[in-house]
């Protein structure tokens, strides 16, 4: 062959070397429900990512398919225990490797906090609400920016994506939803000091409020709520095009990076 040909050719593999990961992305999904965390391990693993799944229940019949179906791993975490956090990512590492890609995407509300105005609420229940919810976040955060910063850059200069699922309550506080208001606003917050501190370092930070009922897909292929009912004419948030959004922001150029990005349906009135 001749030595130009030789060339072109050592420059086409090499460009191929630099923009194909030897190793597959690993992606952490913390929240094991059937909506937006399942949707995103389904994805993630469709696009070549080795997935993992942590839940406060990880015997769920919903993480057990996912297990079966697309090769996720399953880890028991309550994330709102600083220790089990820090075991829960500990365990990951060892098992897989470090994430490049984490999702937040605990809602974190305890039922009896629904509905209550101020007057009615419970104290202890609106802590543990922030708790679950705003605290989640800062301890998966916390660890995942420490491990991120670890990370050689890829082609993109890229270390890793953080990316917090949030709601309608990040952008308003609802009348009767103060303790929910709370802990959206404060995971908003977090997600807003993080991105500053970390995206100069090479690791993206997202926050997704889903302005919007969330519809997945039931045994009858209907997508409905639990308390909105059975979505019509796309009137509610499919998880399945949330997780091709999660995924995009991982995927997005350093140039252009989202920080925050609000999903709701094209028939929502807000």
């Amino acid at each position: 062959m001749p030595a130009t040909k030789r060339m072109r050719a050592s420059n086409m593999n090499q460009s191929k070397r630099d923009t194909q990961p030897s190793v597959q992305d690993v992606a952490l999904i913390v929240g094991g429900g059937p909506g937006i965390s399942s949707s995103c391990a389904r994805l993630f693993a469709e696009n070549g990512m080795r997935v993992c799944v942590a839940a406060r229940n990880p015997e769920k019949a919903v993480l057990e398919t996912l297990e079966k179906t697309h090769g996720a791993r399953r880890y028991a975490c309550d994330a709102s225990e600083p220790a089990a956090v820090a075991q829960l990512f500990e365990n990951v590492v060892q098992d897989i490797g470090t994430p490049r890609l984490v999702v937040h995407n605990i809602d974190g509300r305890v039922p009896g906090i629904f509905r209550k105005n101020v007057i009615e609420a419970d104290p202890i229940m609106a802590l543990e609400t922030l708790r679950n919810s705003a605290f989640s976040a800062f301890l998966i955060g916390q660890q995942a920016a420490r491990l991120m910063l670890g990370n050689e850059p890829d082609a993109n200069g890229a270390r890793g994506t953080i990316i917090f699922t949030n709601a309608s309550a990040a952008l308003k506080g609802f009348p009767s939803s103060g303790a929910f208001a709370m802990a959206c606003h404060a995971k908003s917050g977090l997600a807003q000091s993080m991105a500053r501190e970390l995206m100069p370092q090479g690791i993206h930070v997202a926050n997704v409020p889903i302005d919007a009922a969330i519809g997945w897909t039931q045994a009858d292929g209907t997508r409905a709520h639990r308390l909105a009912g059975t979505t019509v004419d796309d009137n509610m948030a499919d998880p399945v095009h949330i997780a091709k959004t999660y995924l995009q922001l991982h995927q997005q150029h350093r140039s252009t990076w989202a920080f925050e990005v609000v999903l709701r349906p094209w028939a929502e009135k807000w």
